[in-house]
């Protein structure tokens, strides 16, 4: 095992997951989100966050060589994104889970931070798609593609069948969870996944 995703829309939980798992992962595990890989630019786009996405799938290459593993949390990316990063071919494991928030829960979290009320739309939206994308990566490919970066291999997943095994993501749906209650879950799901226990990813090969 080697990358560790979890991910989520905004509101989901993903960073103040990152903050409560990591002493607990540490040294095994690495904790980032891709903004402790990269710079990040004043407005990030669609190609920008693939771009990020691709320096930690190398930053997580570089660890497994120690032995050591990573764990992504804290931002939007999407398991097609990582399947899609040009390094992924050289990753030995990848698994990945979706922090899940309903409506009514999403928008209450994100009224309580401040953010625009404009964009729970938006929000809301993606974190449809992102339901749809945990369990069929031919689900709206388009939200990923339209956009991105010219250098992901989209080709690697979209039209895998998920029957097949090569798609399984863990699902925590966080609408009525506390905090804690979150964070035990990930951290219990990180450790099964570190001993093969969890669901997986396929691996691609070009």
């Amino acid at each position: 095992m080697t990358l560790l995703l979890v991910t989520g829309a905004s509101g989901a939980g993903k960073s103040t997951v990152r903050r409560a798992v990591s002493p607990e992962l540490s040294p095994e595990v690495e904790c980032i989100e891709l903004g402790d890989a990269v710079d990040v630019p004043a407005l990030p786009d669609i190609a920008w966050r693939q771009r990020a996405t691709e320096a930690v799938v190398q930053r997580a290459v570089r660890l497994q060589s120690e032995g050591r593993h990573l764990l992504l949390s804290g931002d939007p990316v999407a398991a097609g994104e990582i399947m899609a990063a040009p390094s992924a071919t050289r990753l030995e494991g990848v698994a990945a889970c979706l922090l899940d928030v309903g409506r009514d829960a999403q928008a209450a979290r994100l009224e309580r931070r401040g953010d625009d009320p404009a964009l729970l739309v938006h929000h809301q939206a993606f974190a449809d798609w992102m339901r749809g994308h945990a369990l069929d990566p031919g689900h709206m490919p388009h939200v990923l593609t339209t956009g991105g970066w010219e250098a992901m291999r989209w080709e690697r997943w979209i039209g895998v069948d998920p029957a097949d095994g090569d798609w399984a993501m863990e699902v925590i749906d966080t609408s009525e969870l506390t905090e804690a209650r979150v964070a035990a879950d990930v951290l219990s799901w990180c450790r099964r996944a570190l001993r093969g226990q969890a669901p997986m990813l396929r691996v691609p090969r070009d």
